[in-house]
Parts: structure tokens; C-alpha cells; sequence
């Protein structure tokens, strides 16, 4: 039997957590140290599994199938396509600059405090949401997948009300409050859209007989199974509501300001670079390869609601005084736009949505990390408390001001690539949506050179005057995230190429293609 290496991918962050949860209590750096490894090894194994999945091959992949449940048809089936593989190597791509940019962030607080920070639980908990993200974007066993899309829950909920931002107006007892206000709100979102996927995914077992997404795709594409209208469009709706707020689509958004705002810059960027996406891969995933019919009725209501999205979004980011609740909500119109170019339907748009995917995460990380830096030494979020920042700590506004032209998608700089093609592909289809999506990207030129201008230039406020520039640590982060945003911004083949194969399934298992372009005849 071959090396189970979608397996191993997964399985190696979740013993790392385990491990490093059970580091003594008096060797924090040994526990940071593990994680790190732990994280390193874990990208290692995801870049074996990049080299080794071949774009022109099957659609999925390293497959493992193994009975688990048998009487209920339930079966451990892993499986990665063109879309899984490129997600599965952001998410372990990010990990190790999140556990360094977090070196700090749970170490003990000052001697007198309330709140002791157990530094081996942090680290331990960004390792098993790792692996739950990983192996949600290799099972293809149905039931397998709703398993971990819920167990992410109870490691991020921890991350959220236990780890919280230091740098509050109000004090510690109201931070307190507030994390754990947003750390319930965030599970309590998430648990609803859950517990009505779980009815869509017992429904469909009634329906199928099995959990298996090969099977029952399969079944669907021969006619050996047939769902009703109704029926088809009860489960879809189920399906995509747990995704919907995951993702997070207008109007179930509204737990991500609150808990990107209470939470550490590093757990911000595993929420919107790491979690989130898993809600818009399994709309690709599980939404339009089990019902495509469905997929294409509900099309015109979710295209309106991710313009809502969009400009709602943007609209916020313009103005907040929060400097992470901007990123926030910049976060929320740019899952507007991948959601916008999966429904498109066309090749464009639901490539420049996995692209988007994969760029969001990569920038966002950049940004928000940056940010988290910025805060980290100011001691405030509110975007008034700074001034003149780039005269006394000009690399961190160097390359914040990267961070911030990527966010607002300028060419040469990845995310501009991904948000080109959705709107293109979006156009092709249906004009007015792409027409009004556009304006998403002048609000995003506001609300980012908006923080950049107050923040970065300016007189020197007294506050700022002897901030410190970035670390040889916090460069370590940073440096390889902006490389990546130049690279992919002039060279985005590398994740095309291998994206495109599985866009060209999807979108022939909901019996769409592109629209030919209406060329007026010229007269000779």
C-alpha cells in the first residue's frame, strides 16, 4: 500500500498539538519551538503533495479510502483536485508565519495580572485548527468533511475568547468581555449554519444511500440518481447556508468584525487567510458538484448577495476608526468577489476565485501581520492614535504600504490577477453585476491609502516617536509574503495551471460553458 501522504499532511499538526500542549509548563520557548517545527514539517509534506499531484491527471488524487462506518456508509476517503491542493499548500504555507508572528502573544502576562496565558495551549490550538483546515480540503467523504467543518470550532472559539488582543482602550476587564462576547458570537454563527448542514447532509444520505462525493456526483452525471426539484434545492440551501456564514457572505458576516477585532493579529489571519476559505472551497466543492441544478437556480439571488457584499463591505472598511475592523471588513467585500466568480459559472470567474482565494490569504496575511506589528508597539487599534509612522520605522511602512496596494489590487501585485478574472468572467455572463462590481475596487483604493495616509504619514505624533522598526523576526515573516504577492502578481501560472483542470470539472458538472463573445460582423 503507497504512503499515505494526504494522511500524513493532516495527522503530523494534530500529534504536533498534542505535543506541544504537553511541554511543561516551564519551557514555553521548547513549545514554541516544536510548533514551529511541527508547522515546518507539515509545509514540507504539503509541497511533497504540490510535486506529486499532477495537473492533467485524474481529478482526484493521492486518493485513501478506507471503511469507517459501515453501516451508515460512512468512509474515511481523502481525495485532492486542482482546488484542494492549492488550499492545502496556503494553509500550510501560512501556519509557520502565523506561529512566529505570534511568538509573543501568549507568553505571560505581567506579574499581578488576572489572566494567565498558556503559552503551549496557543500554539497547540493553531496546530489542530491546521489540521482540521488540511483534512477538510481532502475528504471526500461528505459526512468526513462536516466532521472536521465543525471541529474547527472548538479550537478557534479558545483562540478567540482566550487569546485576545492586548492593546484596549477600556482596559482588561471589558477586553475580557468583549473577547468573549465575540468568541461566542463566532460559535454560536457557525454552530446554527452546522446543525442546518447536518439536516442537508442526513437528507442526503436518505436520498443517496452513501456519503461518498465521487458516488453520488457520479450517479448524478449517469442518471442513475435522481433527486427531486424540491428536494435538491432543500439540500442545496442547507449546504450552503453552513458555507455562506463561514465564508463569510452578507448578511452572515457580522461575527467576523467582532472576532478579528478581539482577537491577536496572528488568530485574526488564521480566521480570514485559513478558515474562511474552507467556506467558499466547499461551495466549489459540495454545492455545485451535488447540485448543479440547484447551484444554477439559486445563481441570481447569491450573485446579488455577494454585490452586496462587496460594496456593503467596502463601504465599512471607509469608515472605521478600528484598524482591524477594517481589515475585517475588507476582508468581507473581498469574499464578495470569490463568491461572485464561482457563481459566474464561467472558467474566468471561477478561476480568478480560487486564485483570489489563494492571494486574499497570502496578502491579508501580510497586511494584518503588518498591522498586528504596528499595534503591537503602539499599544492602540484606533487608526486617530497614529501619525508620521513611516519617518521613524520606515521598513514597516515600506512594506505595509505593499501590504495595503496588494489589498486594493494594483497590477503587479497578486490579488490584482484574481479579482481581473473574476470580473471579467463575471462580465461575460452577466454585465450589470460585473459592471457594479467594479466599484468595489475604487472603495478599496479609499479605505486602504485612507489607513496608509493617517497612519504612515504626517507629523510625527509624541506617541509614535520612538517606535522601533521591524525585527529581524517580524522580517522573517514578512519578507517571504511579499515576494510571494510580486511573484504571483507577474507570474500567477504556477497556480493557474494547476486550478484550471479542476474549474474546467466543475463547471461541467453544472452543464455550463462560456459564453461566446457577440462579435459584430464588419462589413468589407
Amino acid at each position: 500500500m503507497s504512503f499515505p501522504l494526504l494522511t500524513a499532511t493532516a495527522v503530523l499538526p494534530a500529534i504536533g498539538a498534542v505535543a506541544t500542549a504537553a511541554v511543561p509548563a516551564a519551557q514555553r520557548t521548547a513549545a514554541k519551538w516544536l510548533a514551529l517545527l511541527v508547522s515546518l514539517a507539515t509545509l514540507a509534506l504539503a509541497i511533497t503533495v504540490l510535486v506529486r499531484f499532477d495537473p492533467n491527471g485524474g481529478r482526484y488524487q493521492l486518493t485513501e479510502s478506507h471503511a469507517w462506518i459501515a453501516d451508515f456508509g460512512v468512509r474515511y476517503e481523502l481525495g485532492v483536485d486542482g482546488i484542494g491542493v492549492a488550499l492545502v499548500a496556503l494553509t500550510a504555507l501560512l501556519i509557520p508565519f502565523i506561529i512566529l508572528a505570534g511568538w509573543h502573544d501568549a507568553d505571560p502576562l505581567e506579574t499581578g495580572s488576572r489572566r494567565w496565558r498558556p503559552t503551549q495551549g496557543f500554539f497547540a490550538l493553531i496546530l489542530a485548527v491546521e489540521a482540521m483546515v488540511i483534512i477538510s480540503f481532502e475528504a471526500t467523504d461528505v459526512f468526513l468533511f462536516y466532521i472536521f467543518f465543525e471541529a474547527m470550532l472548538i479550537p478557534m472559539y479558545f483562540l478567540i475568547g482566550g487569546f485576545g488582543d492586548r492593546a484596549h482602550e477600556h482596559g482588561e476587564e471589558a477586553a475580557s468581555t468583549q473577547r468573549s462576547y465575540a468568541a461566542v458570537k463566532f460559535l454560536l454563527y457557525n454552530l446554527v449554519g452546522g446543525l442546518i448542514m447536518l439536516a442537508a447532509v442526513i437528507g442526503l444520505y436518505v436520498v443517496a444511500g452513501n456519503f461518498s462525493l465521487q458516488e453520488i456526483a457520479q450517479a448524478r452525471a449517469n442518471g442513475s440518481l435522481h433527486m427531486a426539484t424540491s428536494t435538491e434545492r432543500w439540500l442545496f440551501l442547507g449546504f450552503f447556508f453552513a458555507f455562506a456564514v463561514k465564508a463569510p457572505l452578507w448578511p452572515l458576516h457580522t461575527w467576523l468584525p467582532n472576532a478579528m477585532q478581539e482577537s491577536t493579529a496572528p488568530v485574526a489571519v488564521l480566521i480570514t487567510a485559513v478558515v474562511d476559505k474552507v467556506g467558499t472551497f466547499a461551495m466549489l466543492r459540495f454545492c455545485l458538484q451535488l447540485f448543479p441544478e440547484a447551484s444554477k437556480w439559486a445563481t441570481p439571488v447569491i450573485l446579488v448577495l455577494a454585490l452586496v457584499s462587496i460594496v456593503y463591505g467596502a463601504l465599512l472598511a471607509v469608515g472605521q476608526r478600528d484598524i482591524k475592523r477594517l481589515v475585517a471588513y475588507a476582508s468581507i467585500s473581498h469574499f464578495g468577489f470569490i463568491i461572485m466568480g464561482i457563481f459566474a459559472m464561467t472558467s474566468q470567474g471561477q478561476s480568478g476565485a480560487t486564485l483570489y482565494m489563494v492571494n486574499h490569504g497570502i496578502s491579508t496575511a501580510a497586511w494584518m501581520l503588518l498591522a498586528g506589528f504596528l499595534i503591537s508597539r503602539r499599544g492602540s487599534r484606533l487608526i486617530a492614535d497614529y501619525g508620521g509612522v513611516q519617518k521613524v520605522a520606515p521598513v514597516l511602512a515600506g512594506t505595509f504600504l505593499i501590504g495595503t496596494l496588494a489589498t486594493l489590487s494594483l497590477p503587479g501585485l497578486a490579488p490584482f490577477v484574481s479579482e481581473f478574472l473574476v470580473l471579467v468572467g463575471t462580465f461575460t455572463r452577466y454585465p450589470a453585476i460585473g459592471i457594479i462590481g467594479t466599484f468595489g475596487i475604487v472603495l478599496a483604493a479609499l479605505y486602504a491609502l485612507v489607513l496608509y495616509q493617517r497612519t504612515m504619514t504626517g507629523p510625527v505624533k509624541p506617541e509614535v516617536s520612538a517606535m522601533p522598526d521591524l525585527r529581524v523576526r517580524e522580517l522573517l515573516v514578512v519578507a517571504p509574503l511579499i515576494v510571494l504577492l510580486i511573484f504571483l502578481g507577474v507570474y500567477p501560472k504556477p497556480v493557474t495551471d494547476i486550478v484550471n483542470p479542476a474549474v474546467k470539472s466543475t463547471l461541467s458538472d453544472v452543464h455550463k460553458t462560456d459564453p461566446k463573445p457577440e462579435v459584430e460582423a464588419v462589413a468589407k
